[in-house]
C-alpha cells in the first residue's frame, strides 16, 4: 500500500512511535480532533494504531492476501471520508471493525460467483452468531477474530456441515442428502460442529459461558 498527498493510504514510517492511548484502546482526545480536522500526520498515526488487528481481521476471512491488502485500505479510506463520525471517547477500533464487515459484505456481493467467496461468507455469518451470545463475559469482538481459526481446525463433513447450513442456508434434510447422511445424523453432525467450535472458541478466550448451545 502506497500513501499518497490527497489520500492516506500507506499507514506508517518505519520509525514513527505509537498513538497514545489509555487502556481501553481510546486514542488521545487532541491526536482525535486533528483527525476529524483532516491532518494526514494524524491520521497516519490512527491507522499505525489499528492496521495490523485490521488486516489480521480480513485476511482470516479472506482466502487471496492481496484481497485483504485491498480491503484493507479500503477501511481506511472510509474512515477518512467519514472521520467526522469519529467518537473522542470511543475505542476506533469496534466502529474500524464495522467498517470492515460492510466492506467484505459488499466485497461477497460483487464476487458472488467466485467459489472462494463462501468462505468469507460463512465467516461473517458466523460472525453474527457469536454476537448474538449476550451471555459471553469475553469481548464479542475477540471471540469472533477466532472463528475462521475454529472454523478451519473442524473436520471436513463438519466444516461442510458449517458451511451448507450458515452459507447456504439449506435445512438439515438437504444438508443430510448432500452428505449422503440421514437427517438425524446430519442434525447430530451440526450439533458437534457448534460444539467444536465453541470448545475452540472458549480454549482461546478462556470463558466457559460461550460452550452454551444455540440451534
Amino acid at each position: 500500500m502506497s500513501s499518497q498527498a490527497d489520500s492516506p493510504r500507506e499507514p506508517s514510517p518505519p520509525n514513527s512511535h505509537p498513538p497514545a492511548v489509555d487502556a481501553q484502546g481510546v486514542l488521545d482526545p487532541a491526536l482525535i480532533a486533528a483527525i476529524v480536522r483532516g491532518e494526514k500526520q494524524a491520521f497516519t498515526q490512527l491507522v499505525e494504531r489499528y492496521q495490523g488487528s485490521i488486516y489480521g481481521f480480513l485476511r482470516a476471512r479472506l482466502l487471496q492476501p492481496n484481497d485483504a491488502e485491498d480491503l484493507t485500505q479500503e477501511v481506511f479510506l472510509r474512515c477518512f471520508r467519514f472521520r467526522e463520525r469519529i467518537q473522542v471517547s470511543a475505542s476506533l477500533r469496534p466502529w474500524l471493525l464495522g467498517i470492515a464487515r460492510n466492506v467484505l459484505s459488499e466485497y461477497v456481493r460483487r464476487n458472488k460467483r467466485r467459489k472462494e467467496v463462501a468462505w468469507t461468507r460463512t465467516c461473517l455469518e458466523l460472525d453474527k452468531l457469536v454476537e448474538a451470545q449476550p451471555e459471553a463475559a469475553s469481548p464479542q469482538q475477540e471471540l469472533a477474530d477466532q472463528l475462521p481459526t475454529c472454523l478451519d481446525g473442524l473436520a471436513t463433513s463438519a466444516r461442510q456441515a458449517i458451511e451448507l447450513r450458515y452459507d447456504n442456508r439449506l435445512p438439515l434434510a438437504e444438508i443430510g442428502q448432500k452428505l449422503r447422511r440421514s437427517e438425524g445424523a446430519a442434525r447430530l453432525l451440526m450439533f458437534r460442529a457448534r460444539q467444536a467450535l465453541k470448545n475452540c472458541l472458549t480454549s482461546k478466550s478462556g470463558d466457559p459461558a460461550v460452550q452454551d448451545d444455540h440451534a
